[in-house]
């Protein structure tokens, strides 16, 4: 119910466009470094276990594709909402149950503002945005990572893994992950406005809520890529 009304606040106007850029801001924009990082060193590592696991028969080839197939289509997206969990949905979480408890969302509602557009929709609308981004970003960097790896530690020329990943990757790799990365988004931000909302009994119960949201988000997230995984590639 809590995300069927959020979701009917989305496509009714107005809609608060300033509090929506500075979401995007906190979510996106600040979640940027570790998103980058982590899709840095999963590119790299991956490359190392592909390269030891393929006893070195056709490794360069088999590694510049299963990285870039890995990262675009799976790891990209799962673990930059993971990241973007871990951050996001805890900050939101703990932002509105703060909120909850201090009484603060009640004044809202006395002062004719609905708690649901000035609080829930510009978070909702901002990940389900920029998460998309900073998949994409991470999806770069990833592959970067890889490539830095394959030809400065494996000793794999560099124009064959560029040109071996540019011929296996296609568009429909890339597009499936930032789909993805924007389901991964509308569920991050609704786990951690719902929890926010229904937290009470003082600290103990933003605690409480903050450790909710990133759980149950990242729960779901793995759930959802499964389904999702399911429906893009079964054919």
């Amino acid at each position: 119910m809590f995300t069927w009304t959020a979701v009917m606040h989305i496509l009714r106007p107005p809609l608060y466009w300033r509090l929506i850029g500075q979401q995007m801001m906190r979510i996106g924009y600040f979640s940027l470094p570790v998103v980058a990082l982590t899709s840095f060193f999963t590119g790299g590592v991956l490359a190392l276990q592909i390269y030891y696991g393929s006893d070195q028969f056709n490794s360069e080839s088999i590694v510049a594709t299963i990285v870039a197939l890995g990262i675009t289509r799976e790891l990209g997206p799962v673990l930059g909402g993971l990241m973007v969990a871990g951050r996001a949905a805890a900050a939101i979480a703990a932002e509105l149950g703060t909120m909850r408890v201090t009484e603060q969302i009640d004044a809202l509602t006395t002062l004719s503002t609905n708690p649901f557009k000035y609080l829930v929709v510009p978070r909702i609308l901002a990940a389900v945005i920029t998460l998309p981004a900073l998949v994409f970003i991470g999806d770069v960097i990833g592959i970067f990572g890889g490539f830095v790896v394959g030809t400065q530690s494996l000793d794999f020329n560099s124009g064959v893994y560029i040109k071996t990943t540019v011929d296996f990757l296609e568009l429909d790799d890339i597009t499936s992950g930032l789909i993805k990365s924007s389901v991964f988004g509308f569920i991050i931000a609704v786990m951690g406005c719902y929890q926010g909302f229904h937290s009470k009994g003082g600290a103990l119960g933003v605690g409480r809520a903050t450790t909710n949201a990133v759980v149950i988000s990242s729960i779901l997230i793995l759930a959802t890529n499964y389904v999702m995984t399911s429906l893009f590639f079964s054919s």
